[in-house]
């Protein structure tokens, strides 16, 4: 269930690869959810010991298996948000040689990059590996808002109440895919929701 094979798409959707380890002075490793198995397959004794594990557990049971890796620091939160604050300073902190390991959900794996890159590192050099939920982070280009864990197409904006069409169009600066109004031309004309990847 937690690995998914998404289908191929437009230029701009990421690509999300497997973790693999590699030598490296540090690592930050931040995950959510099922991300945390695709830690526990990439984790090594000599990598653990130069580790900063950030965890959102989003309802998942992992957090004594992360812990059992006995990493350098270890962080278990209730949300990105909350988190926010450690990404920032391990990567304000961060020397050469740190390597960024982020899986899990789209969502997290963007913003998480989002904070990477703005710390100066390029995303070519962070690893990423999707697990878990297929939700995506989407942002209505119409009132700007933000909506987390979207599942189905079209939805509704939590923000200004249009119904959106799931696009594959992503924004690696909003860390967000795009949702367009579904309805504009023939308001209250609206297909029936299904899932995404349906």
């Amino acid at each position: 269930m937690t690995k998914f094979t998404f289908p191929q798409s437009i230029k701009s959707r990421p690509i999300y690869g497997t973790l693999e380890a590699r030598e490296g002075a540090a690592y930050l490793l931040v995950a959510d959810a099922h991300g945390a198995e695709a830690i526990l397959d990439v984790a090594t004794p000599d990598m653990m010991a130069k580790a900063h594990i950030i965890y959102i557990p989003k309802g998942q049971d992992f957090e004594d298996r992360l812990r059992a890796l006995k990493p350098a620091s270890f962080y278990s939160g209730p949300s990105y948000s909350a988190a926010e604050p450690r990404l920032h300073k391990t990567l304000a902190d961060a020397r050469m040689g740190l390597q960024v390991y982020l899986t899990g959900t789209e969502g997290l794996m963007g913003q998480a990059m989002n904070a990477a890159m703005a710390a100066g590192i390029p995303h070519t050099a962070i690893q990423t590996e999707h697990r878990g939920s297929v939700a995506r982070r989407m942002q209505c280009v119409h009132c700007k808002g933000i909506t987390e864990d979207v599942e189905t197409d079209p939805f509704v904006c939590s923000h200004c109440g249009l119904n959106l069409f799931v696009r594959d169009h992503y924004s690696r600066r909003l860390a967000a895919y795009q949702g367009v109004c579904i309805d504009a031309e023939d308001p209250g004309n609206v297909p029936e929701s299904k899932g995404i990847y349906e």
